[in-house]
């Protein structure tokens, strides 16, 4: 007899259930009464043994398989929810910052890691020549995108700081070595 195959559900899948139980987490709060403060704790407990659950998943993996399970975006987040993460919150910080690169580069700006100081991380975000504070959509945008991501994968950071450099405007070099005459 042939077994049935599990279905998975796709990252998107996910994400719309998981916007979803915020939004009904989110009305029951609202929601006065003691059915709504059980309600609310049962969330709570649950929550809190399927966390029990993964942090022992993880005591029982060695260091590859542990490795495979933060590379899941999905696991990744439980175990930050969880705080049982395997990495250090500053190398997920700074792979956060490499995935955005390219989205910021397509903008005609940079963004690198450059550490973390204290509970603070720190990115050095450069925007293109003469685009002042930035390129296709704003320097805000950029440095909001970054903070948002950092402090997804690591929330145990208390901000992201962005250190900001602007490239120079292209200056022609004969401006710069010939004089017009007075």
């Amino acid at each position: 007899m042939a077994e049935a195959a599990t279905a998975r559900l796709a990252d998107p899948d996910v994400e719309a259930r998981l916007g979803r139980l915020d939004e009904l987490l989110e009305g029951l709060e609202s929601a006065p009464g003691p059915t709504t403060r059980s309600a609310t704790e049962a969330v709570a407990l649950l929550t809190e043994v399927y966390g029990e659950a993964l942090a022992r998943v993880l005591d029982h993996a060695d260091e590859q398989v542990a490795e495979r399970l933060a590379e899941d975006e999905l696991l990744a987040h439980l175990m930050v929810l969880h705080d049982i993460h395997p990495e250090p919150a500053e190398r997920r910080a700074a792979r956060a910052v490499e995935r955005l690169r390219p989205a910021v580069q397509e903008r005609g700006g940079d963004v690198e890691w450059a550490g973390v100081e204290g509970q603070v991380a720190r990115v050095r975000l450069k925007t293109g020549g003469g685009c002042g504070s930035g390129c296709g959509g704003g320097g805000s945008e950029v440095t909001d995108a970054v903070r948002s991501a950092v402090l997804a994968v690591a929330p145990e950071l208390t901000a992201v700081e962005p250190l900001t450099e602007t490239a120079p405007a292209f200056v022609p070099l004969t401006t710069l070595t010939h004089r017009g005459t007075p």
